[in-house]
């Protein structure tokens, strides 16, 4: 194991050893390649370069109290990329090979695994780019999927802890209908402007947006879905330029098992004014509790709590993390486990 300090990593790119490649050419997917370049050699008119061809997904390796390796819902990571790949016109990358990809990768750099006792784990970004060259708008013919790990700590500095958000009206992360619900670039492209203008000084954690039809609705935060709790109900947005997270997804059924009830629904800006509790969920920040949702334009405040993180969040974070690093029983089967 590597001498890092592992309670003090970031939420950013460390190097490792190694990552898996695959090429897309001649109309099927190769075998899987073992390289320790960090640098890709690609055509100068690459789709990806020009047209936005380029899909990813995110997840974590992580090391249990009991010492063993597990790699949370890795199946679900594999049918959202594919799902990205259906949309922006790209060649499905087989099921089977995402899953010897994945676990190659968390084998070959097992030493940049975190401690369990740091809180830490190793994230693993699995993207597929087009490759061929092309001047004409449309799909190209080639591709290459990679994968490689980086060990990192919480994405909101401070770990589980409550942050205010900031609701924007100036900009819209993807329209309904568009690409909002594929995990492409261009949709945190559309989100870098809107996040600078928000969040800089660091007042907010994230920005919030409404949907783009009617900027009635709340949508999503630029890096997270987002949710409500009151009267034993776990609320979730649901739109067509929503992400489906993961994370949001099996927080809903942890919710029906601690005796909530869930729904999915359009929940308008002003019924944050009744929420108990609510947060901002995602592969990188898991649970990140919402102390407060500022909307500047409005001069509406909504807060939650007394700034610190409420039951239902708690309730739901212990028991996700648990089953993501073996302290809670996997009564869901999420996990896949990793010789190392």
């Amino acid at each position: 194991m590597q001498n890092i300090d592992w309670g003090s990593l970031p939420f950013g790119y460390y190097p490792t050893n190694y990552n898996i490649r695959c090429y897309y050419r001649n109309g099927e997917w190769g075998e899987l390649e073992c390289c320790s370049e960090t640098t890709i050699n690609i055509h100068m008119a690459a789709t990806c370069l020009h047209y936005g061809q380029e899909a990813f997904e995110g997840l974590k390796a992580h090391r249990g109290a009991d010492g063993k390796v597990r790699i949370f819902r890795l199946d679900e990571n594999a049918k959202r990329l594919q799902s990205s790949c259906d949309g922006i016109c790209m060649p499905r990358f087989p099921m089977e090979k995402f899953e010897e990809a994945i676990i190659k990768c968390v084998q070959l750099n097992k030493e940049f695994i975190p401690t369990y006792e740091s809180g830490a784990s190793l994230y693993l970004r699995p993207l597929i780019i087009g490759t061929g060259a092309r001047v004409g708008v449309k799909p190209a013919d080639e591709y290459l999927f990679l994968v490689f790990a980086t060990p990192v700590g919480p994405y909101f500095k401070g770990g589980f802890m409550a942050n205010p958000y900031v609701i924007t009206r100036k900009y819209d992360r993807s329209a309904p209908l568009g690409t909002g619900v594929y995990k492409v670039g261009g949709n945190y492209a559309a989100s870098l402007r809107a996040h600078v203008e928000a969040c800089h000084g660091g007042q907010y954690a994230c920005e919030f947006y409404l949907d783009a039809k009617e900027k009635k609705y709340i949508d999503e935060a630029g890096a997270a879905n987002f949710f409500g709790v009151k009267n034993n109900t776990y609320i979730t947005p649901q739109s067509t330029s929503i992400l489906p997270s993961i994370t949001n997804k099996s927080l809903m059924q942890i919710a029906e098992t601690l005796g909530m009830k869930v729904e999915r629904r359009p929940v308008a800006e002003e019924e944050l004014a009744t929420f108990e509790e609510a947060g901002a969920c995602g592969t990188a920040a898991v649970i990140s509790p919402i102390s407060r949702i500022d909307d500047p334009e409005t001069g509406k405040s909504y807060t939650f709590g007394d700034g610190k993180p409420g039951p239902w969040c708690e309730k739901l974070y212990k028991k996700l993390r648990g089953i993501q690093t073996g302290t809670e029983p996997d009564e869901f089967g999420w996990n896949t486990f990793v010789e190392i």
